[in-house]
């Protein structure tokens, strides 16, 4: 099979299209072959070496596609499926466990579907698992365009809760389209000026923003991070009178279950930035890189 290898950190150029061995399923795997993948900022952490992966490997997690065969009653032969790729994405095959994947809903593409996993479940389980986001809440987002910032704002909004979206003066209106309540454009606004007792903050950026998130959020408030934050920031919570919650999110198929049934149901919108090609693998990571991506890079590698 075509898959893209990184052989070592390092700029995009390391990322080579190469022939390699298909991968072979265990027990309880499938082998997938993948119409769609998507690229997400720790693959792009990963090669640079600012992010622990054992190399040579295919990078990539996010897919939708086929199940060629299977090892695990679960699936089917034939059955279109998305999740979690255990032997990387960037390939025309992986291989996945069946408690990392889950039955394509119909109604959605495989660049939807591709999209979905590794930031829809982030932004869930910040929001719900770490955040305990309630209806009535109020909770501000930094990076409201970005692939996980934008499924934020429509599940936040989606429970019911009044969603306060930062973002550049550029994707405003693509805010606004999301449905958040306010948008606070942070480059001409003191942020923690003007949002004030929030009840959950959720910084996708990190660095500098991290602590603006802080002022943000009332007394006994959570702020929810996924970036590289400050080294003082449990610290300067604790002063705050704050929690503070550094997540790193975790496969769970019934996650997966119910955010494509959203996606399907036209709950939740799948913002797609850029559609490449596999062999256009050096694009996206510079892409992702860049920061300034709305939505989601998917790699169209199947029909």
């Amino acid at each position: 099979m075509r898959a893209v290898v990184a052989h070592e950190t390092g700029d995009p150029d390391v990322l080579r299209l190469e022939e390699v061995p298909d991968p072979e399923p265990g027990d309880g795997e499938v082998l997938i072959r993948i119409h769609a993948a998507s690229v997400n900022p720790i693959e792009w952490k990963q090669r640079r070496g600012l992010a622990q992966r054992q190399l040579p490997a295919i990078l990539g997690s996010d897919i939708s596609g086929v199940v060629e065969r299977t090892r695990t009653p679960a699936f089917a032969e034939g059955a279109e499926v998305f999740g979690f790729a255990a032997s990387g994405a960037y390939a025309e095959l992986a291989t996945s466990s069946a408690a990392a994947i889950a039955a394509k809903p119909a109604n959605i593409s495989d660049e939807q579907a591709a999209s979905i996993p590794v930031a829809g479940m982030t932004a869930w389980q910040a929001l719900f698992d770490k955040g305990d986001l309630q209806r009535g809440q109020t909770v501000v987002i930094a990076g409201a365009a970005g692939g996980v910032g934008h499924f934020a704002v429509q599940l936040a909004q989606n429970a019911g809760a009044h969603t306060i979206a930062l973002g550049s003066p550029r994707n405003r209106d693509f805010i606004v389209s999301l449905g958040a309540s306010d948008y606070v454009d942070y480059t001409s606004e003191d942020v923690a000026e003007v949002v004030k007792g929030a009840d959950v903050a959720f910084d996708t950026v990190g660095g500098a923003t991290t602590m603006t998130m802080l002022a943000t959020l009332r007394d006994g408030g959570t702020l929810v991070s996924i970036a590289g934050s400050p080294p003082d920031t449990e610290a300067a919570a604790q002063a705050r009178g704050v929690r503070y919650e550094h997540m790193v999110m975790k496969p769970d198929p019934a996650h997966l279950v119910a955010l494509g049934a959203l996606v399907a149901g036209g709950e939740i919108r799948v913002e797609i930035a850029e559609r490449l090609p596999l062999e256009e693998i050096q694009r996206a990571h510079e892409l992702s890189e860049s920061g300034h991506t709305r939505g989601k890079i998917v790699l169209e590698i199947a029909a």
